[in-house]
């Protein structure tokens, strides 16, 4: 029997009725990181209607013609911003590509901003109104929720709270609305995102109440999460895997194809990617080195550096 990855409640970390129910809420959320790289966080406070309306805008934007969206695709970005067409990403090591087309939106940073080069301007569709206002509503929401989650995570590796909030207060983080069309072949050798691990610290995924999300767990087995409609899914990227050296391990999961009739139905799902700051040094924390756990990475890199080389493994560059 495989244990099941624990969903709990962000309102004992942020307004807690007891210090004891804080403490509790660090403890067990550091050891599910630990076992499963997975988590499910609710009373996270974002409005269903907020989320609503934000989906409302992304399914009618990937409804548009194809010659459209194509507008807005930005070739030799690896699809920093904007739209990535149907066929172009790849997981890492896989032999065919995703079953996907999606959307980049990425933080509001002015002009003169010493990451701009890093981090360009958002393109907005003008054919779908709210498409903005919503789209970047969910970007802060999101990015705010994560901001917590990596509170609570910082005193579980006893760190102070805002140990996180100077190196993430400009991340190049991405909100990334995910379209997967109806699939109508047989013996198709593609899946909809293929065994992968994420690049960035943390990934927060709202619409995971569909199924298709496999988690694989220690003993190698696939496990589904499909979490309630309240509840985002909140897993671990390889960028806080290395700065914790592996305390927190970044874990393969999947987007798997459905089957009979379920397979002739589109799939959205809305990932956001937390991020560092571009400059943020990712160097194993000297906290997780132990006899039993050595470090693994001598060398430090920039969290831009370890992105690019990422986005070339998975062909968006």
């Amino acid at each position: 029997m495989t244990s099941r990855i624990p969903t709990l409640d962000i309102r004992r970390f942020t307004d807690p009725g007891s210090r004891s129910d804080r403490d509790a809420f660090v403890a067990e959320l550091g050891a599910a990181y630990r076992e499963w790289g997975f988590a499910g966080i609710n009373g996270h406070g974002i409005p269903q209607a907020d989320i609503d309306a934000a989906y409302d805008a992304f399914v009618a934007f990937f409804a548009l013609p194809e010659e459209v969206k194509m507008q807005y695709h930005v070739p030799g970005t690896g699809g920093a911003r904007g739209y990535t067409p149907f066929g172009v990403e790849t997981a890492k090591g896989a032999s065919h590509f995703d079953l996907k087309e999606f959307w980049h939106i990425g933080r509001e940073i002015p002009d003169d901003s010493k990451y701009r080069e890093a981090m360009p301007p958002n393109l907005w569709p003008d054919e779908v109104p709210g498409f903005r206002e919503h789209g970047y509503g969910l970007y802060q929401a999101l990015d705010g929720l994560g901001s917590r989650v990596l509170a609570a995570l910082a005193l579980h590796l006893g760190l102070a709270e805002d140990w996180f909030a100077d190196k993430t207060d400009f991340g190049n983080s991405i909100l990334r609305p995910i379209h997967y069309p109806p699939i109508t072949g047989t013996d198709i050798p593609n899946e909809r995102a293929g065994a992968h691990e994420d690049i960035n610290l943390i990934t927060l995924l709202v619409g995971a109440s569909a199924a298709g999300l496999e988690v694989r767990s220690r003993r190698g087995e696939w496990v589904p999460f499909t979490a309630d409609a309240d509840t985002i899914v909140v897993n671990i990227g390889d960028m806080l895997q290395r700065l914790t050296n592996h305390v927190y391990p970044s874990t393969t999961h999947r987007v798997v194809n459905p089957r009979g009739e379920e397979a002739r139905k589109p799939r959205y799902s809305t990932p956001f990617f937390l991020h560092p700051n571009p400059d943020f040094l990712i160097d194993v924390l000297p906290g997780t080195v132990t006899p039993d756990n050595p470090s693994r990475y001598p060398e430090p890199i920039t969290a831009q550096g370890y992105l690019e080389e990422r986005l070339r493994e998975i062909k968006l560059k």
